[in-house]
Parts: structure tokens; sequence; C-alpha cells
């Protein structure tokens, strides 16, 4: 019986190859609401991250994640993803 491939993303904060369900996407939708998507079904252009605030503010520090959804991100918003990070209880 042949194994499942699992699927593997690069997190922008640490440039680690990791498995896609341990990973955190930000999306950044058609109408250009830039968000988290924990369960990485929405529609959009998006970008992973570890699931810590590490990895979420190397990944801010050098702009990255604005770069992988080609949008500007502000600093309220900024707050709102790292509040959100901190509430999924993995820092």
């Amino acid at each position: 019986m042949l194994k499942k491939k699992v699927p593997m993303r690069k997190c922008l904060g640490c440039n680690e190859m990791k498995p896609k369900k341990e990973m955190i996407r930000v999306v950044r939708s058609p109408e250009g609401n830039v968000s988290m998507d924990l369960k990485g079904k929405a529609s959009g252009r998006g970008c992973y991250i570890c699931p810590t605030v590490e990895c979420f503010e190397s990944a801010i520090k050098a702009k990255r994640i604005q770069h992988a959804l080609e949008t500007q991100i502000d600093e309220a918003l900024v707050e709102t993803l790292r509040e959100q990070i901190l509430s999924n209880g993995k820092s």
C-alpha cells in the first residue's frame, strides 16, 4: 500500500519546510481583506507561517508577508494577527 503524500509548506518566518497542517495560513481575500485562515480553505492569495510569535515577528519585520500577499499591512492589522496567534495557545 502506498503512503499518502503529506503537503509541505515553507514558513515565511523561519524558512523551514513543515507539514501544511502544522502551519497557519494568512490570506488576502479577493476583496483585499487580510486575515488568518485557520481551516486553510478560504479563497484568495495565501502564505504560511509557523504558529509561533517568533516566526510571525520575523516575517513582519522582513516584510515577507506583505510581499507574499502583494498588499500593505497596517499596524492595527499586525496587532490583530498577533493576538490571533497568541489566542491559539501555541506561543
